[in-house]
């Protein structure tokens, strides 16, 4: 997935980068599919050594419009995962004790211990993404942010975290049609929620506070990865087969017993 991460220095422009794979067709569609399959199982094979080593850390942050498929991700490409291992926090909006403190004190607090792996839906990001596009506070605190967030990061990776970032690059049309369906489909209708149809209205806002957080802020140690998420399909394969590549590149190994079993005999 190296056509999907964003190199230190580059330029983003997401109108040019495309939401849909570049083949088509249900034989394609169905062997992608397979593909993930075995993926998932070899995800679930490698958190068990990095649970068992207890050494690491792995973060993975989905941001992405709303419509974009974070849930989705969530439930298919960890549904193997051992849960002890794994934990999931949504950040929405900040509460008043919360607000009360820096705003990467809630963040912080959540990240993965040694063995686990973390998965941000929604993440620190929003302090420049949506509080930008909302103004929510003033540009020159913003601003300041990528700094924080960039030092922030550096210093989770030099601490043993592996940081892998994925913005879920949807299409305006295909948000449309998700859209609808939460208004359509009775199962879907707790979905909705008001805010949505307001967020869509500052769409080229949010690109462009996308683009340039992108640009500001993927890095050797904690890269962006630009998923095209219009097929959920595709997008499930990318984010696994990348997690996977990822974890086979560390050193893990199980821990080695602490006696030797091979003159242990379990009694009848």
């Amino acid at each position: 997935m190296k056509e999907y991460r964003i190199k230190p220095g580059q330029d983003v422009k997401l109108a040019s980068i495309p939401t849909l794979p570049e083949k088509s067709g249900d034989d394609f569609k169905e062997d992608i599919k397979l593909k993930t399959a075995k993926l998932c199982l070899k995800l679930a094979d490698l958190q068990n050594v990095l649970f068992a080593e207890h050494q690491r850390r792995v973060l993975v942050l989905l941001q992405g419009l709303d419509t974009s498929g974070k849930d989705g991700t969530v439930r298919n490409v960890f549904s193997s995962i051992n849960p002890a291992g794994l934990k999931v926090e949504a950040f929405k909006a900040p509460t008043q004790p919360e607000l009360e403190h820096d705003y990467l004190r809630r963040v912080h607090a959540k990240a993965p211990g040694n063995g686990e792996i973390a998965i941000f839906n929604r993440s620190h990001y929003e302090d420049v993404l949506a509080v930008r596009v909302q103004e929510l506070v003033p540009e020159k605190i913003w601003r300041r942010r990528y700094r924080h967030i960039l030092e922030f990061e550096r210093m989770l990776a030099e601490e043993g975290t592996l940081i892998l970032k994925f913005f879920l690059h949807i299409s305006k049309d295909e948000q449309k049609k998700r859209l609808e369906q939460r208004l359509e489909q009775k199962a879907k209708n707790w979905k909705f929620d008001p805010s949505d149809v307001r967020d869509r209205g500052l769409w080229d806002k949010y690109w462009r506070a996308y683009e340039e957080a992108i640009e500001r802020t993927s890095t050797d140690d904690a890269p962006w990865y630009v998923i095209p998420a219009d097929k959920k399909w595709w997008r499930d394969y990318c984010i696994t087969e990348t997690i996977v590549s990822a974890l086979e590149e560390l050193p893990m190994e199980y821990p080695k017993p602490k006696v030797d079993v091979s003159r242990i005999k379990i009694s009848d």
